[in-house]
């Protein structure tokens, strides 16, 4: 299957690569709430691997958390690769659907932000499974279904007004229910994915352009228009943009949902899950009545929550 054209994802961080500094926040936000989350792990990881490093700013942020001692740093564009080798740490341009790493070679797998572009997202984590040592962590995070809602929006109804019909304009994410049915599908023990609504509002809509663009984050669908948006479609998108979603003082929202998996690699010594069906008590119970529960099955868990960084002018 080949939704996403690859070797574009790959020019797109290239060039967004020089530039990165000036748009990274979200990267380097994301990065944070991982490293945060190996701060409540007790094993230690001595040899771990940064997959999707962008110019280097998972390993910034971990700074020997979790007992990192070598972090192995590889990303899909060259030039942002080239970019985090400057922090001194052993770094390789590789692609993701072909992990070049020996079976058990590493403690932790953590990865930021990169994984949302991944072809063959079922295969890739098999190959994170089979990388990882026996009772590893695996520990990611990737863009959900709701990213870019508002966006979304907007282009599809003003490409259908102005050109009678709609192209991919947003890459397709997903959701929950899928990565928790892939974790278990590649092999993972004790698999848990959880969702965090960041919301970031812009004064002007063209500034969240030039922030996807200076990401490295603009479509990469491959089956997208090829040819350039009129200018008639992307005014009445822009214009729809501030009227729908724009705040009291004019200010415009854009919400990205991340989306958190964590799964071990299989250890005789880990816990069990309990099986489907096992529970003694019912959910509504333990939250007092009337609580909606949802999720997928096979002892994974769920979690949802939001939250706002500072806005960009």
């Amino acid at each position: 299957m080949r939704i996403f054209d690859r070797s574009l994802v790959r020019k797109r961080r290239d060039r967004a690569s020089e530039g990165f500094p000036a748009h990274d926040f979200l990267v380097r936000e994301v990065a944070e709430r991982l490293a945060d989350r190996l701060d409540d792990v007790t094993r230690r990881f001595p040899v771990a691997l940064d997959l999707g490093c962008h110019t280097g700013e998972m390993a910034d942020c971990l700074k020997g958390r979790g007992g990192i001692e070598t972090l192995m740093q590889c990303d899909l564009s060259p030039r942002m690769a080239a970019l985090a080798a400057r922090n001194g740490r052993p770094t390789l341009a590789a692609d993701e659907e072909w992990l070049p790493f020996a079976p058990a070679s590493f403690d932790l797998v953590i990865s930021n932000l990169s994984l949302h572009w991944v072809n063959d997202l079922p295969g890739t984590l098999i190959q994170i499974r089979r990388i990882l040592k026996p009772d590893g962590l695996f520990l990611a995070a990737m863009f959900g279904a709701g990213t870019l809602a508002e966006l979304r929006q907007v282009l599809m109804d003003a490409e259908l007004t102005e050109e009678g019909g709609v192209s991919p304009r947003v890459a397709p994410f997903a959701d929950v229910k899928d990565l928790g049915g892939l974790l278990q599908r590649g092999g993972f023990a004790l698999p848990v994915v959880d969702c965090d609504a960041i919301t970031v509002t812009y004064a002007d809509p063209m500034r969240l352009l030039a922030d996807l663009r200076g990401m490295g984050e603009t479509n990469a669908v491959a089956e997208q228009r090829k040819t350039l948006t009129r200018r008639a479609t992307l005014l009445h998108a822009l214009s729809a943009y501030q009227a729908r979603f724009g705040g009291p003082d004019g200010r415009l929202p854009a919400t990205f949902q991340i989306m958190t998996m964590t799964g071990w690699s299989p250890h005789p010594d880990q816990p069990k899950s309990a099986l489907p069906g096992s529970a003694t008590h019912q959910l509504s119970d333990i939250l007092g009545g009337g609580a909606n529960g949802g999720g997928w099955g096979g002892g994974g868990s769920l979690s949802f929550g939001e939250r706002c960084l500072p806005d960009k002018s």
